[in-house]
């Protein structure tokens, strides 16, 4: 999922952001996902991508996430992002910096982190009914958009439906393997449908009360970290870390409440779908799985919801 439309050309230093012999300092809000990185001894890093509204951080570290993003406010909040109220000029791809000590340092821009956000926040409890009824409306809401998932729904992706309802961790895992790192992009089509899977089966799972839906997305959540470093882009390898721990942007989680009945799901919906060339389409087959497995495994447990 890309926050920008597309590369900043290099520009020269911006007096906003370049200080002579100094640096300019800017406040910044950051996700409580990014507290162990940014509260650790200073690390070198290196602008992966910069974009309109958003620059790509890695973070020379084996910890994850090992990849920040910094925005503006007009950009998409990613689990792994610090918002900052200044444009990011003057900041380019193959750019040094620093992070940690409480904050990022890009040439003459220090960025100070005031403030933290939860990337997971709770969902409370469910009512499987209500759960039910979403489902079929997610459903057609996605059917009618013109904003489509970027890959075929034959293969993976449907051995992966079939094996999280029927809670098979031979399947679930082999599909998930095969959609790893699938797809062009920053964010390939395969790694945003596996975030949106594991945020939902996590959150759901959890609100339901389903404990068979969070054991699966603690088996997917292993297979898929364990290779996503190697397998797909460092970008989308954090994401997929975040995803792990049920942490996602505000329009994920903003489907999830209304899933729940805690807001109205088309309009929801509808700011899901329109993230990204696809990837917003990607998540939301992938929630719908999620919500589709759920909902399995809470009736076979329970019982037919009444």
């Amino acid at each position: 999922m890309t926050v920008g439309t597309r590369p900043k050309a290099r520009r020269a230093a911006s007096p906003a952001f370049r200080g002579v012999g100094s640096h300019t300092y800017v406040s910044g809000a950051a996700s409580a996902s990014l507290r162990p990185a940014l509260e650790s001894p200073r690390r070198p890093a290196r602008v992966l991508a910069a974009f309109p509204l958003a620059v790509y951080l890695e973070v020379r570290s084996e910890t994850e996430p090992h990849v920040i993003t910094l925005v503006t406010g007009e950009a998409v909040r990613l689990p792994n992002a610090v918002v900052v109220g200044d444009l990011l000029d003057g900041i380019a791809a193959g750019d040094d910096g620093w992070v940690g000590d409480g904050a990022i340092e890009i040439g003459g821009l220090a960025i100070r982190v005031r403030r933290w956000w939860d990337p997971a926040p709770p969902l409370g409890s469910a009512d499987l009914v209500r759960l039910s009824r979403s489902a079929g409306l997610l459903g057609e809401v996605r059917r009618r958009s013109p904003r489509q998932p970027g890959l075929n729904p034959d293969g993976a992706p449907s051995l992966l439906d079939d094996g999280c309802r029927a809670g098979s961790l031979t399947d679930a895992i082999t599909a998930a393997e095969r959609l790893i790192g699938l797809g062009p992009g920053l964010t390939p089509s395969g790694d945003d449908m596996l975030s949106g899977l594991l945020v939902a089966l996590r959150h759901l799972g959890g609100a339901t009360g389903t404990p068979r839906a969070v054991w699966l997305a603690d088996w997917l959540a292993a297979a898929v970290t364990y290779d996503a470093r190697t397998r797909t882009t460092p970008i989308s390898a954090t994401l997929l870390h975040c995803a792990a721990k049920g942490e996602a942007s505000p329009e994920v989680t903003g489907v999830l409440r209304a899933v729940a009945g805690r807001q109205p799901l088309e309009p929801a919906t509808h700011r899901l779908l329109h993230l990204g060339h696809t990837s917003g389409a990607d998540i939301a087959w992938g929630i719908q799985i999620g919500l589709s497995a759920v909902l399995s495994h809470a009736v076979h447990s329970n019982g037919e919801p009444s």
